[in-house]
């Protein structure tokens, strides 16, 4: 078994994936007008149009209703990532934090309301 990818569900395709793009900075692949990805080494971020749900089974899945998961990225350094990130990111949930656990922690919410962590390790 091998873990490929997370999905999302949005009623606006077009926003979300260039929010994903522009934060991200990997150009999505586009399967069609329903359906992209925002591949990286390793893992991808999948990114659905409602249109989409009806083919696994209506009502399955709602969009901008997570509020479990959380979003995660690897980066370089999240301190500089935040300084650019304050042009394309409305919904700061904390600035860069050092965890407990050891990784210095950038939270915010995407379009949709999704929580995304971009984070390093310490």
């Amino acid at each position: 078994m091998d873990l490929v990818s997370i999905r999302v569900i949005t009623g606006d395709i077009n926003r979300l994936v260039g929010f994903y793009e522009k934060v991200t900075g990997v150009q999505a692949v586009w399967g069609n007008e329903d359906f992209a990805e925002v591949r990286t080494a390793h893992g991808t971020l999948a990114i659905g149009s409602t249109r989409t749900v009806p083919l696994f089974a209506p009502g399955s899945a709602r969009p901008a209703d997570n509020h479990t998961a959380i979003i995660e990225f690897l980066v370089a350094d999240v301190d500089a990532l935040y300084e650019e990130l304050k042009a394309v990111v409305q919904d700061f949930v904390n600035v860069p934090t050092t965890m407990p656990w050891g990784n210095r922690s950038l939270l915010f919410r995407d379009p949709d309301g999704n929580l995304v962590n971009f984070f390093t390790r310490v």
